[in-house]
């Protein structure tokens, strides 16, 4: 009767022998739990590894109703040197913020969450936005959160959840005489419930509103406007709230909020330093009419670009090496399936959008990932997996590749993975290939269809090649850092069924995985020391290099800031690198700001045979 049992019992064994094999772990690399004290588990959302080698991260409310209604919002700082953790306060909802390193090695996190979704069953009362008309031209005007509004025709009364400031009015005059027209109208946004539950408090058509509580003039220059107020689902709402996170002083400091509330947004560093924020759903769950900003992190505030180009949620936007960006088509969903889905090379001074071709399985490119293939100098971007829109049970097996430096580009399919698989992890490794692991077939591992697989990718040969599996399912909401000592932390997982039925509710995955890849047991690895922790943009470094063979290549990595396997900020900058016979090296920086921006990198030194050193820290001002 005992038999299968034992029979699984010896295979575990067997296989747990098999794994821990010297030559088993130099040919396929090595997978192990972090032990994370049990205070210190929180269900982590974003991470980003900071200059000083410590990770943060964070989970806000961590996709917890109950967290967010008791205002229980979670960072952590881990150190992978000692394994030691420590807990930051969080002053906002930073769930499904975005972030990117900035030029100072500081961490900007901006957005977040303002109140969680409603499925349609779950809404009792009927709501949505309300836009307040300010006719005055003299003032803007604040109402405050609990205004109840009236309609004129349907005679329905709604109450706002938030305070709104309505900006004033605008005077237009005529461009060739001078001559007063009108007054446009100032606007301000708001979402609004109705009174009391139940359907018949839902509208059905667009009606003006009369504002309770106003006096004087205000009662002639301010209402509402709205369309349906229904008790259809409510989608999350965003935040405007930014911060710097300081990797010395280890705490959150709050700077200028951004003009547009956003979650899910993406932050992309531009070549001058400056950050763009593009895409989020706004503070009444709608997503953003693409209007951008970009945060100067030397004066602290946000600035409209002053053009319109709208993106699905986290798209994954690069900064390419002429200054434009490169969008891959990857994004985490939400917004019209067929606006900014289109992948291609954008100018955000001039707005121009150079659309590529030739993508395979356009329309599986939600929950896919993008990486910058090394050496960034190649300008070549490969996208990876990916499903259909919302909860599409489809998924995508290709990996399909372009090279911007091609006079027309064009997506090509490149080495293809063993299954379709929503959200993979990847992450650049220092001897030049890519970590591709986790991910599922279905929705959220609907139906348990988790990918218990890793690989890595070889841009030479454009080959996978599978590696050590790993123990956990990832899915939505997970991510892969690199450390600074070569190894890979792979973090998160929110599955929706806890079973293969679908019949049990998932539980958020804690548990914290280290993978260790094959160069990390060979005989011995370059030891690099000394050096200047400062290198301009063409400029040079030398440092001494003892152990491993002889240097073969050296590389600036650009450290990881990822959240729902969107991660912008990581990239590998080949060095020039001359060697003397004293065990000596001496590395030169490329002079472009747009191939280097200014910030920390991890410089990575290799062997002939392919091993990496643990990073030195540099920055490139």
């Amino acid at each position: 009767m005992n038999g299968p049992a034992v029979w699984r019992y010896g295979t575990a064994k067997y296989h747990e022998y098999t794994i821990n094999k010297p030559e088993y772990k130099a040919a396929n690399g090595k997978w192990d739990f972090l032990s994370v004290p049990s205070e210190y588990r929180v269900n982590t959302i974003h991470a980003a590894l900071l200059h000083t080698g410590k990770v943060l991260l964070i989970a806000g409310s961590g996709n917890n109703q109950k967290n967010f209604d008791a205002k229980k919002f979670e960072s952590v700082l881990w150190d992978p040197k000692t394994n030691a953790f420590r807990h930051i306060p969080t002053p906002a909802d930073m769930f499904c913020a975005g972030h990117t390193q900035l030029p100072d090695g500081k961490l900007l996190v901006a957005g977040g969450t303002k109140r969680y979704e409603k499925l349609q069953g779950d809404v009792t009362k009927a709501g949505g936005l309300m836009i307040v008309h300010n006719e005055d031209p003299d003032a803007p005007k604040t109402l405050p959160a609990g205004t109840r509004f009236t309609g004129k025709e349907n005679g329905k009364t709604f109450v706002s959840k938030d305070p709104v400031l309505i900006e004033k009015a605008e005077k237009v005059f005529d461009k060739e005489t001078g001559r007063f027209l009108h007054t446009k109208a100032g606007l301000g946004r708001v979402y609004v419930e109705a009174e009391r539950s139940g359907k018949e408090h839902e509208t059905g058509t667009e009606d003006n509103y009369r504002i309770h509580g106003l006096k004087g003039s205000d009662t002639r220059n301010l209402y509402g406007i709205a369309q349906k107020l229904a008790l259809d689902k409510k989608d999350f709402q965003g935040i405007k709230d930014a911060y710097e996170f300081d990797p010395v002083a280890e705490k959150y400091i709050p700077v200028d909020p951004m003009n547009e509330a956003r979650w899910y947004p993406t932050l992309t560093t531009l070549e001058d330093g400056k950050v763009l924020a593009i895409s989020g759903l706004d503070e009444i769950g709608a997503i953003v009419p693409g209007k951008d900003e970009v945060y100067d992190p030397k004066t602290k505030e946000w600035e409209y670009t002053g053009k319109i180009r709208r993106f699905p949620t986290y798209p994954a936007m690069f900064l390419m090496d002429d200054g434009r960006l490169f969008y891959s088509g990857s994004n985490a969903g939400y917004g019209p399936a067929d606006v900014g889905r289109d992948p291609g090379i954008w100018d955000v001074e001039t707005n121009a959008f150079q659309k590529i071709p030739g993508l395979g399985d356009p329309d599986r490119m939600e929950t896919s990932a993008t990486v910058m293939l090394p050496p960034a100098q190649d300008q070549k971007f490969m996208v990876i997996g990916g499903g259909g829109v919302g909860e599409s049970e489809r998924s995508s097996e290709k990996s399909r590749l372009v090279d911007l430096k091609e006079p027309s580009p064009r997506f090509r399919d490149g080495a293809t993975l063993d299954k379709g698989t929503r959200y993979p992890s990847a992450s650049l490794l220092p001897d030049d290939t890519v970590l591709v692991t986790g991910g599922s077939e279905d929705y959220r591992g609907r139906g348990g269809s988790n990918v218990l697989q890793a690989r890595t990718y070889d841009p030479k040969t454009g080959t996978y090649q599978r590696v050590a599996d790993p123990r956990v399912g990832r899915n939505y909401h997970s991510g892969s850092v690199l450390l600074p000592d070569g190894r890979v932390m792979i973090f998160g997982s929110d599955s929706l069924f806890a079973d293969e039925a679908n019949t049990r509710p998932g539980v958020f995955e804690q548990r914290i995985e280290i993978y260790q890849p094959p160069y990390l047991f060979r005989d011995s690895r370059p030891v690099v020391s000394g050096g200047p922790q400062r290198i301009e943009r063409g400029g040079s470094g030398t440092f001494k290099v003892s152990g491993g063979t002889k240097p073969a290549t050296a590389k600036l990595m650009r450290p990881s800031a990822v959240t729902h396997v969107t991660d912008v900020d990581q990239r590998t900058v080949a060095l020039e690198l001359t060697t003397t016979p004293g065990g000596e090296v001496t590395v030169t920086v490329p002079s472009n700001r747009a191939l280097v921006p200014s910030g920390w990198y991890m410089l990575f030194l290799t062997d002939t045979e392919g091993t990496p050193s643990e990073a030195v820290w540099v920055e490139v001002p």
